[in-house]
């Protein structure tokens, strides 16, 4: 059982994650301790609420340096909605802030035309590339958003978009790091089969089984 560690910086639906992480078999550590962190077999980085404010208080406090440690030990590295965003290299959000750089683009607000935003609910994935946190999400799979701001993120590590006023990316991985914009925790057996797929990569497994849901 390989132990996750979900990254508590202040900001974030942690119990959730937890539950998710559990339920997908991994053991599941909450833990505002870098040491931890760094030495865990995998990391989350969940987050709400402003950019700025939660990359400040990430680098602070020294965790984002422990994340980047064990990316750069190539230990599986998932960053959730706005954990997602602090992966790339900056933000236009608010007064801006500097993320992990463990991801190339930078993160901008959402041109969704005439739609509202924040975008908020339920949208399909488009499934645009193979990837190894994906494995086994179909194609059109019913995700949850909570978002007004998107990535820019390089081409090659975009997973999956969905479309809403235009295309929005929704999953990259590069390596060991990957995130999604939507909640995987509140999106059903497309979100446990993400996690399901996380616990795997952190012990060198192929993709499990489909989870049992209850």
């Amino acid at each position: 059982m390989p132990r996750i560690a979900i990254v508590d910086y202040g900001v974030g639906n942690l119990r959730s994650v937890e539950r998710a992480l559990e339920r997908a078999g991994a053991q599941a550590v909450i833990t505002p301790d870098a040491r931890v962190v760094a030495a865990s077999d995998g990391v989350v980085l969940p987050g709400v609420g402003a950019f700025a404010p939660a990359a400040a208080l990430l680098l602070g406090s020294g965790l984002g340096d422990a994340v980047r440690e064990a990316a750069g030990r190539g230990h599986p590295v998932l960053g959730v909605c706005l954990g997602f965003q602090l992966l790339f290299d900056a933000s236009e959000e608010g007064e801006g802030g500097v993320g992990l750089g463990l991801l190339p683009g930078r993160v901008r607000r959402i041109a969704a035309g005439s739609l509202k935003v924040p975008h908020m609910g339920w949208n399909q994935l488009r499934i645009r590339r193979p990837a190894a946190l994906t494995a086994g999400v179909a194609d059109g799979a019913w995700c949850y958003f909570v978002h007004s701001y998107a990535a820019d993120a390089d081409p090659g590590d975009v997973v999956a978009t969905v479309d809403y006023g235009g295309e929005i990316v929704a999953v990259c991985e590069r390596g060991a790091v990957t995130g999604t914009q939507f909640h995987p925790e509140k999106s059903g057996p497309a979100g446990l089969r993400i996690y399901a797929n996380l616990v795997a990569a952190c012990v060198g497994e192929p993709r499990p089984a489909e989870p049992s849901l209850p």
